[in-house]
Order: C-alpha cells, then structure tokens, then sequence
C-alpha cells in the first residue's frame, strides 16, 4: 500500500519544480506555464484510488458484489416504476478488459450497468415555449476543472425539458463525449444538457467516486481509444457506457472519496504556492531590471549590473525572466547605457551630414527619387533620454530607398528558380525558404523584383510584426507583408536588427499598427519611426556587447530547458515507479 502523504512531502521539490511551458510566449505576451508535477501529482491519486490503492480495504465492509445485487434490485425497481427505459443488457467484463488487478472486494462492471446512460440534445430554436430558467441547460462550456462552473447560462422550461426527455437528476455524471472528450463533473441538482454530452445516473448514490473513476487516467485513455474521429471525435454512447470501471464496496467508496478530496486540496495548496513563488520571483526580477533602467550613466549601470551579475543563477531561473531580461539588454543598449561612450568618436550629427550628402548625390544621379520632408522629431515622440553624441533621426533620413511587397498574386510557376516570400519568411536575420514557399518563374521575378542589395534590412509588417532578416543575394521577389529599406553609410544592418527586436521599437509598433483581423504597420509609419542613432563606432560596440550577453542568456535557458526536461522526466518517472511498486 502507497503511503502517498508520504509521496507527496517526500518528493515535494519534484512536484513543485516539474514545470512545462503551454505555449510559446511573443513579446508583450502574458507568462503561460503548466505545473506538470503537480498535474502528475493529481493523476497518480486518481490512478492509485480506482485500483485499491489509495486507503485501505475493511474486512467487515460489505463487497462489491452485494452493491451490486442492490444496484439491479433499485434498477428492476425504476424499470417496474417506468421511470427508466429497459435496455439490452450489457456483456460480461472479460478477462482481457481488465487492465490491472483490483482487491478480492471489489468488481469489474461496466458503466452502464451501475446507471442509466443518456445522450443529449437540443430542443429547437424555434420553439420559444421550450427556453426559460426552470431547468438548467449544460453545454460543454460549463464544464471547468471537474465542476459545472455555471448552472444559470443557459435553461429549459419544465415543457421544454420533457419535451426533450433528457433529464439528468442530482446526482449524476455529466461527461463530454464530442470534441474534448473526458471533461466531466457531478450534477448538485436536475439538468438538462446538449449533444455533446453523456450522463450516467447511477442507481445508488455513487456519484462522488464514480466521478472520480471517470475522471481519472485509465478511465480517460478508454474513452479516447474508444472515441471516431473525422473531423471532430465523438465517444457514442453505446461504447461510452460498455467502458469497464472497478467498483469499490460502498464504504470503501466513502474514503476513497474523502481520501482523494483530501489529497486533491493538498495539491491545490500546492498549486498556489507555486503560483505565489512564481508571481514573487516575476515581481523581483521586474524591479532588479528596472533599477538597470534607471541608472544615470554607463558607471551607475555597471555597478548596478555587477550586482545582479553575482546573482545570476538565482534570478533567471524561468524563460519568461530570461526573455525579460534580454529586452533589459536591448532596452539598456539603446538608452546608450551597455557600454561606455568615446568623446573622440564622430557625433551622430556629423554622420547624418555625411548620410544626407550621400543621399542628396543618389538623387542627383537619378538612383532613388527625392522623399517628402518629415518634420522634426517632437519631444513627446522621444520615449528616452540618450547620451551626448547621439541623437533621433527618422528612418527614412537613414535609408537610401524603402518600400514594401507586391500587392497581390504573382502568377506561379512550381519549377520556378525564383521564391515569393513573406513577413513569415524572415527569421533572426535570415530569409528562410519553407517547403510551402512559392516558386515563380523569370519573368515574374523581373517584372516584381526590388532594389536590394547587401545594404538592405527587411522587416514583417502584417500579421506577426517585427521579424527581421537581411538580404543576402536571395533569388526572391516580396509580398506585401515584407517591408524592405537600404541603409546608407554608417548606419550598421546588426544595430537597427537590435533596435527592431527592443522594446521601443515594440511599443511604437503597437500605437502606430492597424488592425482588422490582424495587425498591419504602414509604410508611412516605417518612415516616421524615431530612432536613437549612436556614433558608428559606438554602434559596434553595442554589437558586440549585446551579442556577448545574448550568449550568456542562451546558456542560462539552454541549462535551464535541461533542467526543466530532467524535471518532467523525473515526475513521469516517479508516477511510474508509484504505481508498479503499488
């Protein structure tokens, strides 16, 4: 017998620590993980209890199969009474249906045979005499975390749900069985419910553990595997209802119940711990980093960053806090605060001299058209404060020519040696060329192509915006999700990479975008956009450093993504040994 408080304390860092990430998580994103120990936690007691593991059996407690003979006495008894349908009977459990062995107590029977089953329905719109507040109407939706979490969404009339004549009394399990199959939760009074769902009423008050034998793994893998699929899976009832479940005698099922309610708000303290430690953590490294942020100057910021530095290994310890603090970085860069400034370095006033005498000599020569004057740069549009040396200059005073991609289809051509990209394309750096990518022919690449060359940044503006690559002697013409500009001289293609992946240029994306149904940056917006320009050489330098502690964020998630596997290996493990030892 598992001594499961004991499996709980004793391994309490491992259930605590087993951590997955749901989703990956863009800029601006909201955190989203999965306390994967502790969700193992759960299915090992529900794993432990339909198998007779989790309390101990009661030599004096009456078996399984006297539950069972008053189960068909109450069943023969609603059938008398008319308050059921007879059904055909059920076969016998076999040998091979029996996945592990249960106490000599207890019993294999199938669902069906402890209950009456029933599908919903949907009474019809159009009938407005069957809609009203007397009987709740249960759509899968109300079904979260094992409980109906709303019983007033939506209801029935007293017609409208006889009409129906599918009603579940208190006392019953409802379980999804369409779509996301397995979502279950016990009825506290009479209900109706949709298509979606079966119920099963079970002759004896039972509902508590039956719930529980429903909810838990064996039970859930059954349903799937048992479940078709085309475009949506469906469980019917009938194969629903044939699912073998292990029966407990009644007392046993009162402490199985009370045991795993018990062990159950143990792993909801559990939880919120976590929860509390996770939120503490986030709010500490929020205002560590925003001290770096705050600094004055360069020598504040190295002795503020000297003492996060020491502190590493205990600070960053999630993803979320490492992506937090590379935008720190970059933020840091460009507030001209990652590395010291060089009075002997050119000012950036005297590079936008040269940048425009360059650009005024293309126009002379008939390369680029002469672009309409912006006007300055206000003081409301300069988000920070930059160091002596610099200064914001527009985008468009920094490129020689800027425009997006073709505005519409071009004609394909599957043997094609040229590639129609998009903002989804373009990567770190790099175009990439995607199986599904698009071939066009000669002709369409030289009717569409565009003036790029080993100057020219390219940046997704519709959909997913911000993605960066550079170009790099690609056979390609551009969709109009790629936005492309050639910077003059002076002005390095890996700084303004930096300055697109940073939070500023983030939040100026986010005011100055559009949005139907998805989010699209124009053109006029790219031009206007303020940019913090640092001297050429300094430019470098903030290169270097950043990809010097962009390495060291990589080694920090790299070790931490080990760790993280190890922890989830380890929780599947420790399930598996629970179990066999039990």
């Amino acid at each position: 017998m598992a001594a499961v408080e004991q499996l709980v304390t004793d391994y309490l860092d491992l259930w605590t620590a087993a951590i997955k990430r749901r989703s990956a998580a863009g800029r601006g994103s909201s955190r989203k993980i999965e306390l994967y120990g502790v969700k193992k936690l759960r299915e090992l007691i529900l794993e432990l209890a339909v198998r007779g593991l989790l309390v101990l059996q009661a030599p004096n407690d009456e078996t399984a199969s006297e539950l069972l003979k008053k189960i068909a006495a109450e069943k023969a008894k609603l059938l008398k009474e008319g308050k059921i349908k007879k059904e055909k009977p059920l076969p016998t459990v076999e040998d091979a249906e029996m996945p592990f062995d249960i106490p000599a107590n207890w019993a294999w029977v199938r669902l069906g045979e402890i209950g009456n089953t029933q599908t919903g329905g949907t009474p019809k719109k159009s009938d407005s005499n069957h809609y009203g507040s007397d009987v709740p109407f249960i759509k899968p939706g109300d079904i979260i975390d094992g409980e109906i979490t709303s019983y007033e969404n939506d209801g029935l009339t007293f017609d409208g749900a006889t009409d129906l004549g599918r009603i579940a009394p208190p006392d019953s399990i409802l379980m999804v069985c369409i779509g996301t199959i397995g979502k279950c939760a016990r009825t506290d009074r009479s209900v109706t419910f949709n298509q979606q769902i079966n119920s099963v009423s079970p002759y004896l008050p039972l509902g508590r553990y039956i719930k529980q034998v429903l909810q838990s793994g064996y039970f859930q893998r059954l349903a799937w595997k048992n479940s078709a699929s085309t475009t949506i899976s469906i469980l019917n009832k009938g194969k629903w209802e044939a699912i073998p479940l292990p029966l407990a005698p009644l007392a046993e099922q009162h402490r199985i119940v009370a045991k795993v309610d018990e062990l159950m708000a143990l792993c909801d303290q559990l939880e919120a711990q976590t929860d509390a430690s996770l939120s503490a953590h986030e709010i500490l490294v929020e205002t560590l980093l925003g001290v770096l942020t705050g600094t004055g100057d360069h020598a504040q910021f190295a002795t503020a960053w000297q003492r996060i530095a020491e502190h590493f290994d205990t600070l960053f310890t999630t993803e979320e806090s490492i992506d937090q603090l590379k935008q720190t970085i970059l933020q840091l860069a460009l507030m001209g605060k990652l590395v010291p400034q060089d009075p002997n370095d050119e000012p950036a006033s005297e590079l936008l001299k040269r940048i425009s005498a360059e650009k005024a000599e293309l126009v002379k020569e008939g390369k680029i058209r002469n672009a309409k004057p912006l006007p300055p740069i206000a003081a409301t549009e300069k988000p920070i404060e930059l160091p002596n040396g610099w200064g914001f200059y527009r985008l468009q005073e920094l490129v020689s020519i800027l425009g997006d991609g073709l505005h519409g289809t071009p004609s394909y051509d599957d043997d094609g040696d040229y590639f129609f990209i998009n903002g989804n394309n373009l990567n770190d750096g790099s175009i990439q060329i995607k199986p599904d990518t698009k071939r066009v022919g000669l002709g369409e690449f030289e009717k569409h192509k565009k003036e790029l060359n080993n100057r020219t940044v390219l940046i997704s503006i519709n959909g997913t915006i911000g993605n960066v690559a550079f170009f790099n002697d690609e056979q390609v013409i551009l969709g109009k999700s790629a936005c492309y500009f050639n910077l003059l001289s002076g002005i390095e293609k890996l700084y303004i990479k930096r300055f697109v992946e940073s939070p500023l240029f983030f939040h100026y994306a986010a005011s100055q975008a559009t949005a139907t149904t998805i989010s699209n940056l124009g053109l006029k917006a790219i031009n206007a956009f303020p940019i913090p320009v640092p001297p050429t050489t300094e430019q470098q330098r903030i290169i270097a450093k950043v990809d010097e502690l962009f390495a060291l964020c990589d080694q920090l998630k790299f070790r931490l993504t080990d760790a993280q596997v190890t922890q989830l290996h380890l929780a599947d493990a420790l399930t598996e040994k629970a179990l066999a030892r039990a």
